[in-house]
């Protein structure tokens, strides 16, 4: 059903006639159905036999089988049980029975399995039977499997069955129909290399799927090569669609130059060739010229009549230059010559009315109309109507409007609500707005498969004021209801998240932006930063942090502070992994280290007892020119025995990095090595001390002779206590380690 659209490109005043406009050319489509049913009558290469009574009989008796063999097959999985229920329906297999079928069978793979069960039980294939199973996998969006199937077809029907320029068109079709134009070009290159001459179907497959995409210059090209390469002659049905793709690309005179060209090979103009050349003139502005076509059409021929879509579309185009006297005229003379003007006809003259603001005429069309039992006002009507008086600022006429729709018991759909809420909200009447707003979550009208499609834009105002007003759950009810009609909009979304983070539920705004990422739309920078902020006010540093990689990944870059806050919350939670990863992020980011922040994160590794990972990370950021607090962890490791080995790995990467260390400290680790008999570790660490000349400083060195003695490590013992007896002068006069009170600055 036609009804008013709502579109965020157009201004406030137009937004909501678009759709509207949309639907109701809708007219066009009642000839392109004719234009399909002529390509159908095109590929058919047969014509129907007179039938008898007899056969008749016969056709119903195989008809009734046909459709319990695929209810079967339907039903149940398939087994040899299947089998022998379909031998026993059909003793003797028919090309119709087969043919039928297989056509009522709902899944491609079971009408495979079908395929092959009639062949192996003595039926034998024909062209017939291999093209409807083509057709079959090409509808199902099987195009691998179609393809595979041509190309397998001689093979299968040992030579009897030969390629022919039909299977191709099927394949093409199917490509153009899923949206694949390149495959439907590959196929018809491999016709050629092939051998197989395409006909005329070929190239009507080809030039609709190359105008439905815009390709006007390709299909130029093909159009020349139809005729200059292949010989084949253009029939009307590839002039309409010609004629057509040009006027909808607004290549009107290309349009017209195709039409004069059906004279020259001889291809009598049909009604839907001029009802498409004036669809085209009336969207180009041209609707004089498009009158006059349609004069030439009536003084033709006797037998080439205007329709009523001829006469609906050029009321359609008088109505968009606002000339309401030519469309009042049309509309009489249609009547004139016999034509009953539809629910189309009626929906355009209103709605152009209405844009001239000429409402006192419509009551009068509509007046005869109802009178005359020639028309009953529609859903679109009402909505026109109501529109219109929106627009004119006539919003208590607009809600007797509506009222008199539950009178006639026509059902208002999204759009009626859209406009009545949308005005309202303008008003700032917000109250009655939320009461049709509640009305229209309610009863679901948004699920309902009637009426245009509904936008998110038309509800933004009522959206705002709902999260600005601490009802972000009762707007998103309304939302996801649009947006399983498979409609969004990316403000709506903002709108959405940003009032659940000031209601405190970020979670469910988090929800929404994932829904936002799937479908494409990339929220912005300050949508992203509201969140973070919301979510670690919330508690909840985790989802925080999935907002900020997601954040990244949309090309933005948060400030530094942001880092920092997410990383502060992380190891205050207690989220070991998560520290790490956001700190490896950070560096590869070039973010600005914060050192207690870092120190912070490594000392919850430790403690979390992931020692490696916690290494690895004081690696990283000494590799890109940062610091932690080295005597704070080695403290912090000193407390707990079990990670004495930590310390003194520690110690050693800070000898290594020249950095000061405290050698009480050193002494402590030592010594406490010694206690859990690990002296090689104690060892190892004293020797890196002596070779920085810092050994005499330590009050350990005993304690580790010892230990080494008891241990059997003699000769390790007999180096320390040759330290210990030689005097302090060398090693004052000639160190090579740092200063032990010296500490490296702060980035």
């Amino acid at each position: 059903m036609a009804c008013i659209g709502h579109s965020p490109h157009t201004s406030p005043m137009n937004r909501f006639s678009s759709g509207l406009r949309s639907n109701l050319n809708s007219a066009y489509l009642l000839y392109s159905l004719s234009i399909h049913t002529q390509f159908i009558s095109s590929i058919s290469s047969r014509q129907p036999n007179k039938i008898t009574p007899n056969a008749k009989t016969k056709s119903a008796t195989k008809t009734k089988r046909s459709r319990a063999m695929a209810r079967l097959i339907n039903t149940e999985p398939w087994s040899d049980e299947v089998q022998s229920s379909l031998a026993e329906l059909s003793p003797s297999l028919t090309k119709t029975t087969v043919l039928q079928t297989l056509q009522l069978i709902r899944t491609p793979d079971k009408a495979s399995l079908f395929f092959r069960w009639v062949e192996a039980n003595g039926f034998t294939h024909n062209e017939q039977s291999y093209f409807v199973m083509i057709e079959i996998l090409g509808r199902s969006r099987n195009l691998n499997a179609a393809r595979n199937f041509v190309f397998s077809i001689e093979k299968k029907s040992g030579g009897a069955v030969k390629l022919g320029d039909r299977f191709f068109n099927s394949l093409i079709r199917s490509y153009g129909w899923a949206g694949l134009f390149q495959e439907s070009i590959k196929v018809f290159r491999t016709m050629k290399e092939i051998g197989v001459s395409p006909s005329v179907v070929t190239f009507n497959s080809l030039l609709s799927i190359m105008l439905k995409r815009g390709r006007t210059s390709m299909a130029k090209q093909l159009f020349d090569e139809m005729l200059n390469t292949y010989g084949v002659t253009p029939d009307t049905y590839t002039f309409n669609i010609l004629i057509r793709g040009f006027c909808m690309s607004s290549m009107i005179d290309e349009g017209f130059w195709f039409f004069k060209e059906m004279e020259r090979f001889k291809c009598e103009p049909d009604v839907i060739t001029y009802n498409t050349l004036v669809d085209g003139l009336c969207r180009g502005g041209k609707v004089k010229i498009a009158h006059n076509v349609v004069k030439g059409m009536i003084k033709k021929s006797l037998s080439l009549t205007p329709n009523v879509v001829t006469y609906t579309t050029l009321i359609r185009g008088y109505c968009a230059k606002q000339d309401m006297m030519e469309a009042l005229n049309l509309l009489e003379e249609m009547v004139g010559r016999g034509l009953k003007p539809n629910k189309i006809t009626y929906n355009t003259l209103i709605q152009g009315l209405c844009e001239a603001q000429q409402l006192d005429k419509i009551k009068e069309i509509l007046e005869g109309a109802i009178g005359e039992g020639e028309f009953i006002p529609d859903t679109c009507t009402f909505n026109t109507l109501i529109k219109a008086h929106c627009t004119m600022g006539k919003l208590e006429e607009a809600f007797s409007v509506f009222e008199k729709m539950s009178e006639l018991r026509v059902h208002p759909d999204s759009a009626t609500y859209s406009v009545l809420i949308r005005s309202l909200c303008q008003r700032r009447d917000f109250r009655r707005a939320e009461e049709f707003f509640d009305e229209l979550a309610e009863k679901e009208i948004l699920l309902h498969d009637v009426g245009c499609k509904p936008l998110v834009a038309a509800y933004n105002p009522v959206f705002e004021y709902l999260c600005s007003n601490g009802k972000t759950k009762k707007a998103e009810r309304v939302f996801r209801q649009l947006m399983k009609r498979g409609t969004q909009d990316p403000p709506s979304y903002k709108t959405l998240i940003l009032g659940h983070c000031n209601e405190g539920t970020p979670e469910a705004g988090f929800d929404l932006l994932v829904l936002m990422l799937r479908r494409d739309f990339v929220p912005d920078a300050e949508t992203y930063g509201l969140m973070i902020d919301s979510l670690l006010k919330k508690g909840d540093p985790v989802l925080a942090h999935a907002t900020l990689e997601k954040m990244l990944k949309s090309s933005h870059l948060p400030t530094t502070a942001i880092f920092h806050s997410i990383l502060a919350a992380l190891v205050d939670k207690g989220c070991a992994h998560e520290s790490a990863s956001l700190v490896k992020l950070m560096l590869e980011r070039r973010i600005r280290q914060n050192i207690d922040l870092s120190t912070n994160t490594v000392r919850l590794l430790y403690k979390s007892d992931l020692r490696d990972n916690a290494f690895m990370t004081i690696g990283l950021l000494y590799e890109n020119g940062y610091l932690v607090k080295m005597e704070e962890l080695v403290s912090f490791l000193c407390q707990r025995s079990k990670l004495l080995d930590d310390a003194q790995k520690l110690l050693l990467f800070s000898l290594e990095k020249c950095q000061s260390i405290d050698v009480d400290m050193c002494s402590s680790v030592i010594s406490g090595l010694c206690k859990d008999h690990k002296v090689s570790e104690a060892f190892t660490l004293y020797y890196e001390l002596v070779e920085k000349g810092m050994q005499q400083l330590l009050t350990c060195q005993e304690d580790l002779r010892i230990s080494l003695e008891a241990e059997g490590k003699l000769n390790e013992a007999k180096f320390v206590l040759k330290r210990m007896t030689e005097g302090p002068k060398q090693w004052q006069s000639d160190r090579s380690g740092p200063k032990v009170s010296s500490r490296m600055e702060r980035p």
